[in-house]
């Protein structure tokens, strides 16, 4: 974890030195304007980064030395138990499939939107409670 945290902190400097950089080279390439949305996306890449450095570092504070950090580690040190995913589950396909159509009414138009986002709630509720048991289970 504290590699990690590292990784992200190094990722910080790099994302603010990129918008840094691009900033001074798109205000002397042109007409000395300001361009906001490329200057603002890279440098939202800084503040994310520097959020998840945060947290990681927060976190490998917490809870100590994980057996991803120690040499002397071995596999079964760490925890075995991930969690639980239903075996053979269309469901994720179709909710990738369907926010995918979503996020391309953006280039395309809004109507595309108004197709893909129920069929989106669909395959969520369904992928949520595929394996629901209780009274109105299937």
């Amino acid at each position: 974890m504290k590699f990690n945290a590292r990784l992200m902190w190094f990722l910080t400097a790099f994302y603010t030195v990129a918008a840094s950089g691009y900033m001074i080279w798109y205000a002397n390439s042109t007409d000395g304007g300001f361009e906001p949305i490329a200057s603002a996306a890279i440098a939202m890449l800084a503040v994310m980064s520097a959020f998840l450095a945060f947290y990681l570092q927060m976190t490998s504070k917490r809870q100590g030395l994980a057996p991803e950090d120690r040499e002397d580690a071995r596999v079964e040190d760490a925890d075995f138990e991930v969690g639980y995913f239903a075996p053979w589950s269309w469901w994720p396909l179709f909710l990738g499939l369907f926010a995918a159509v979503c996020f391309a009414a953006l280039a395309v138009g809004w109507w595309l939107f108004f197709i893909g986002f129920p069929l989106a709630m669909v395959a969520l509720i369904q992928f949520v409670f595929e394996r629901s048991r209780g009274q109105n289970a299937h």
